[in-house]
């Protein structure tokens, strides 16, 4: 009962804020042009910022471990791979494709992650870490994807036109050159100066309420209907399948229970606001996005709550 209220605290805020947007914006309070000014302002300036400070803080160079990253890599990948793959053949409509994806596999690790890891250890453990191998590669293949499956792209061009293409983006995207610089800054150990620090850390901080707030006002009730079975779908693949397969693996691999409750948090976490900025900035509509990021966050108070008792019951944690 104790997990299940402090991951209703956690989750049912973002939620909140999701509401206050909604109705600020049915108010007239807020217009499209914040929609979209919030969205690019997001996009290029306060969720780099986030990324970058998110990686600084995990001291890459002290906290390496070989095995543990090499896992988290790995499954990252193998989700994104499989689930972009059955997304092509099955999905109809393929200009959700690239959203439907995104949401599947791309969780609030950094978010609300480390929040979660300290309620249940009393202490961050190997949240930063698991931050380390998973979030560069969901920003980065997130931008490749997103790019690749825009709805420009019907496949008309040559597809050596549209990679390219797709290449040029990626090496611009502002979250490819954060997390490389994030990387590199805590790696070599180097830190801003003071002022600048906390410029950043106050950037990064707008982040996810601006986020959010503007998900609530852009979101659309009758469109998000619409897509509700798609919905359900990410929603089942990212709070319960994914840690209904990688879970054992890593249990049978022999990892501790700080690596546990890390990786319950990459697989089974809610999908991040900041996939609904890359959606709307990357050309794509967005109301998939927005769809999964209510009800994962939603649901999840539910179902991570299951995953700690269902790991606390077999003593793996």
């Amino acid at each position: 009962m104790d997990n299940f209220l402090f991951s209703l605290n956690a989750t049912l805020p973002i939620f909140l804020v999701i509401v206050v947007g909604y109705v600020f914006k049915r108010t007239g309070m807020l217009g499209e042009g914040f929609i979209n000014s919030a969205n690019k302002f997001n996009f290029n300036v306060t969720l780099p910022c986030l990324l970058v400070t998110d990686l600084m803080s995990c001291d890459i160079r002290n906290n390496f471990q070989g095995k543990y990253l090499l896992y988290c890599f790995a499954t990252t990948i193998i989700c994104i791979i499989v689930i972009w793959t059955i997304a092509k053949i099955v999905i109809k409509d393929k200009t959700i494709i690239g959203e439907f994806v995104q949401g599947s596999y791309r969780g609030s690790a950094a978010v609300l992650g480390i929040a979660l890891i300290q309620n249940i250890k009393g202490d961050s453990g190997m949240g930063p870490l698991m931050i380390v191998g998973s979030v560069p590669l969901y920003n980065a293949f997130a931008a490749i994807i997103l790019t690749l499956e825009a709805p420009e792209n019907d496949g008309s061009k040559p597809f050596g036109e549209t990679l390219k293409k797709a290449l040029i983006k990626v090496c611009k995207n502002p979250m490819i050159i954060s997390i490389l610089l994030g990387v590199l800054l805590s790696y070599f150990n180097i830190g801003f100066p003071i002022v600048v620090d906390k410029t950043v850390n106050m950037l990064a901080k707008i982040t996810t309420p601006l986020a959010l707030v503007t998900i609530g006002a852009a979101f659309e009730g009758a469109k998000a209907l619409k897509m509700l079975k798609p919905t359900i779908v990410v929603s089942t693949i990212k709070l319960i399948i994914q840690p209904m397969i990688f879970l054992p693996i890593a249990v049978f691999m022999g990892f501790n229970s700080e690596e546990i409750i890390a990786l319950l948090i990459m697989y089974g976490a809610p999908t991040t606001a900041s996939s609904y900025i890359m959606s709307r900035n990357m050309n794509h509509e967005g109301t998939l996005s927005s769809s999964i990021i209510v009800l994962t966050t939603l649901m999840s108070a539910v179902t991570v709550t299951f995953w700690i008792f269902v790991l606390r019951t077999f003593n793996v944690i």
